[in-house]
């Protein structure tokens, strides 16, 4: 999988936009495509993609921002989500995020300096009666702590 956007080939964006054009709708399948080959939406891959689509930067920006599996940086090898709903938050979710903060020593968004873990907040995980919710690559943890957090990103840190 590619990640780093300079060494994106107009050719390759483009094929990925083509392979899409003849959806009804095809923006978020195009998207999806570009996040599973590069592990993120690459910069170099916004411009084509507005043209094809006949879009602004700006609603593509949107569209982007709104879902959260969509991210503009590489993640880490691990990610670590989570969620911000009211239900999780009446149940302890803003301390849950705190604690896993400060056991990674970063924020949102943000990636750990050796790659190894990002952290994302996400609005409903679906786990509203086991909150506070979490997902570590992929797996759902309801009741969540960050001792639980922390152990299943056991090695991660290495």
């Amino acid at each position: 999988m590619k990640t780093d956007a300079n060494v994106l080939e107009t050719d390759e964006i483009a094929d990925l936009i083509d392979q899409h054009l003849d959806l009804e709708g095809p923006l978020l399948p195009i998207l999806h495509a570009a996040q599973a080959r590069y592990g993120h939406i690459p910069e170099a891959a916004l411009a084509p993609i507005a043209a094809a689509l006949n879009i602004t930067r700006a609603e593509l920006h949107g569209v982007i921002s709104f879902y959260h599996d969509f991210r503009e940086r590489p993640a880490g090898r691990h990610v670590v989500r989570l969620c911000r709903s009211e239900a999780c938050q009446s149940v302890g979710a803003e301390r849950l995020a705190e604690e896993v903060k400060a056991v990674l020593g970063i924020g949102w968004h943000e990636t750990t300096a050796n790659n190894a873990v990002t952290l994302e907040p996400v609005y409903c995980l679906g786990l509203c009666a086991c909150g506070p919710a979490a997902m570590v690559d992929g797996r759902p943890l309801g009741r969540a702590s960050a001792a639980g957090i922390k152990a299943r990103l056991e090695g991660a840190e290495r």
